[in-house]
């Protein structure tokens, strides 16, 4: 069966305004009008975004049908949502290890779209990190992992170990950001079998 409905989770200060979920949005709209495409503004507890997003899959299709893409903490969470609804997932230089690494960011911080906006990252957030952590669990459903090996903020090592069972994309040099992404997208929407 193929997606229909197909949900995207931004990494840690990013927005529903970065490039690689405007570049997703818009190929989708183009290529893919039938299927439903979310992107939610995700707030700062790891508790209450998981909460946001299962409130707003609630209705979607459960495994086959649905798929999720997520970026840096956007790619941890993607795998807690997928567990949940056993569907497709894609993790762009996914954060493995977020309680460990997000710990020094604990404090106030800037939205990276908009650096008047503020919000603080609470201690309390780092055990709302680990309390997601899936990885002692199977794949519930095809996994793809992209890995940049110039990934300056996370190391693609981890990620390749953490996801042994995926189809693993690990790419030469190449940054965090994933700045060349829309070489990608066709091989990321091909695999989520957009409908």
């Amino acid at each position: 069966m193929p997606t229909t409905h197909l949900l995207y989770l931004h990494g840690f200060r990013s927005s529903p305004q970065s490039t690689k979920a405007r570049q997703v949005a818009a190929h989708v709209a183009q290529h893919h009008p039938g299927v439903t495409f979310w992107c939610p503004q995700l707030p700062p507890s790891p508790r209450a975004a998981m909460a946001l997003v299962a409130g707003g899959i609630a209705t979607w299709p459960q495994g086959p049908g649905m798929a999720v893409v997520g970026s840096s903490l956007g790619g941890y969470y993607a795998s807690w949502v997928a567990q949940q609804a056993r569907c497709t997932s894609v993790l762009l230089n996914p954060a493995v290890h977020p309680a460990r690494d997000l710990e020094r960011y604990i404090g106030e911080q800037t939205a990276w779209h908009n650096p008047e906006e503020r919000f603080f990252f609470r201690p309390e957030y780092i055990a709302e990190l680990q309390a997601l952590d899936v990885r002692h669990l199977p794949p519930a459903g095809p996994e793809l992992l992209i890995a940049a090996q110039g990934d300056e903020l996370l190391d693609w090592r981890e990620m390749v170990a953490r996801y042994p069972q995926a189809t693993q994309r690990v790419l030469p040099g190449g940054d965090h950001a994933l700045s060349d992404f829309a070489r990608h997208l066709p091989e990321v929407l091909a695999f989520c079998d957009l409908a």
